[in-house]
């Protein structure tokens, strides 16, 4: 019994809390069952060809049912069914491609009750704090739902808006998430005993970066703090629209924004009507994700067609001639993804090796970023990414289109046994940048079907290699000035050692070695002009691209100690 009450120990102790509870746990229980007769036991007494034969089909039913719990519970099954269907290293894709279309398909709370819950949450009663509230939701999820509303003449005059959207949550939520996240950790401690699991992922850590993502997301203040630092992060830049905030009536279940409905991002004939080339549109939207994950390090990691407008832009809002006649507006920032400096210097690395088609750097870059485990032997993964490049990496994009996709195909199959025994696990920074570009892929796709992500990856890739060369070069150049820095305090040095000579504090027994030492500072001054050379040639190499005149002016000042270094050297011999 105490065991049983230190598993639910944040179970509300009421009996729908605990009927959800026991049924999310005996459909965990039966579908591990179901595994480990297949897939463990059957092996172990030579019929594991059953298991293999129809494992495709037992995970597709696994999966449908899996969807069926998530839709009748609502709750966080669905945002579990969302996450996993992510998690390309756990699961099996028969799992999550069914996972893929599952949506927050709940019906809506009836608005009386969403009344309450927002006056409870806001501490007045609706009618003060708007001069209307639409009760048929704009949108209804598995956690909340969102309404349009005008706001108070008061608060319109103070904030300037009037037009905006509430978002209340469900009334009892924090019970139902607290349910669901008890009995996943359960299941997860359940996981962490199953060796074939264990051995690939660590099943409670997975869960508490899923009940982390979770928890944040039903905390309005921290949804509304992410939009005000992404709009921060944008602001002056005339491609991105975010909502402002009426903090005057937000709460940690409530929050209001302005309204900034306009035309969805994959609606082709609205934004033809308005003049909107559907690709143009796509382009803009891959860079400024990419802005997000390598510029700001800060990312929306839920980018589908409901969280992203495109305003049209007239009158006083364009900006200029000229200005974008439209911009994308971002909406939900409640989950966001942040990208820690040594995450991002690693997927930099890795753009960087797949722009320079180099297998080895591009395998060595995926284990610095976390992906593979330190003991992972990684040779034939690199033969694989080697062979790779050898036979498509000097094609271009649109050349790559062209290829039979049977040749893909039986490369896949060649190297799919070394990718499945490789033990790795996506870092969860890693999983929301791979979902939010995902989702970017899907969103471009939809708005111009002959686009490819990575065409739009490819500038980003050259860039981040001239930056790399860049900062190789600073690299060499603080060296030398470490260098120059050492050298040019040698002759003070040589000097003294020669005047202490001349004065007879130090003596030498051997003659040629007190010519030695005279020569010291002759080769001190040789190495001192030497450098300098090489410092002022890189610099005004490097300089040069983005200013000639500059970059010029210190390339041919490289020559004087070049000379020097050489002549002094000539005249020093004849001597």
């Amino acid at each position: 019994m105490a065991a049983r009450r230190r598993e639910g120990e944040n179970l509300p102790d009421d009996r729908d809390a605990r009927a959800r509870y026991r049924r999310i746990l005996r459909f965990a229980a039966r579908a591990l069952a179901v595994t480990w007769w297949f897939e463990l036991f059957l092996p172990r007494i030579g019929l594991g060809w059953i298991g293999v034969r129809g494992r495709s089909a037992r995970m597709q039913r696994i999966a449908r049912r899996f969807h069926g719990l998530a839709i009748d519970l609502g709750g966080l099954m669905i945002k579990v069914g969302q996450f996993m269907s992510s998690r390309l290293d756990v699961l099996p894709p028969e799992i999550t491609k069914e996972l893929e279309g599952l949506q927050d398909e709940v019906p809506a709370v009836p608005f009386p009750e969403i009344r309450a819950e927002a006056e409870g949450q806001l501490g007045v009663p609706l009618d003060r704090a708007f001069v209307d509230v639409e009760s048929v939701p704009v949108a209804a999820a598995s956690l909340g739902q969102a309404h349009r509303a005008r706001l108070s003449e008061e608060d319109a005059a103070l904030t300037g808006l009037d037009a905006v959207i509430l978002k209340v949550q469900r009334p009892g939520i924090q019970r139902i998430v607290d349910t669901d996240l008890a009995a996943l950790r359960r299941v997860g401690r359940w996981l962490s005993h199953v060796r074939i699991v264990s051995d690939r992922v660590d099943a409670p850590q997975l869960v508490e970066e899923f009940a982390e993502t979770s928890l944040e997301e039903i905390d309005y203040l921290q949804e509304a703090a992410n939009g005000e630092r992404f709009a921060a992060d944008f602001a002056g830049d005339p491609r991105v629209g975010v909502p402002a905030v009426v903090w005057e009536r937000t709460s940690r279940r409530a929050l209001t924004l302005e309204d900034v409905t306009a035309i969805k991002i994959t609606d082709h004939d609205a934004l033809r009507a308005a003049g909107i080339d559907p690709a143009e549109v796509a382009k803009v939207f891959a860079s400024v994700m990419f802005d997000q994950v390598f510029t700001h390090g800060f990312f929306h990691a839920d980018p589908h067609p409901g969280n992203i407008f495109v305003t049209p832009l007239t009158g006083t809002d364009a900006a200029g001639a000229d200005a974008p006649s439209w911009r994308l507006t971002f909406i939900d920032f409640g989950m966001m993804g942040e990208v820690p400096p040594g995450l991002r210097n690693g997927l930099r690395r890795l753009m960087i090796a797949v722009a320079a088609r180099d297998g080895v750097a591009l395998v060595q870059s995926i284990r610095d970023v976390g992906v593979l485990l330190p003991s992972a032997d990684t040779t034939e993964l690199e033969r694989a990414m080697t062979q790779l490049f050898a036979r498509f990496g000097g094609m271009g994009f649109a050349e790559l289109r062209e290829v039979d996709p049977r040749e893909f195909r039986a490369f896949a199959i060649e190297f799919q046994d070394v990718v499945r025994a490789l033990p790795f696990q996506l870092p969860e920074n890693f999983l929301l940048i791979v979902r939010a570009m995902s989702l970017t892929s899907g969103v471009c796709s939809a708005l111009d079907p002959t686009f490819n992500l990575w065409d739009a990856v490819e500038p980003y890739a050259s860039r981040l290699v001239r930056e790399e060369g860049r900062n190789a070069v600073g690299d060499v150049l603080r060296r030398a000035v470490s260098s120059i820095t050492t050298a040019s305090r040698l002759p003070g040095r040589v000097d003294e050692l020669i005047t202490r000579v001349e004065d007879r504090r130090i003596s030498f027994p051997d003659p040629a070695l007190e010519r030695r030492v005279a020569r010291l500072e002759q080769l001190g001054r040789r190495t001192l002009s030497g450098l300098l050379f090489a410092a002022l040639l890189v610099g005004g190499a490097t300089l040069r691209p983005d200013d000639p005149v500059l970059g010029g002016v210190l390339m041919t000042g490289s020559l004087l100690p070049l000379a020097h270094a050489l002549l002094a050297g000539v005249f020093g011999r004849r001597g």
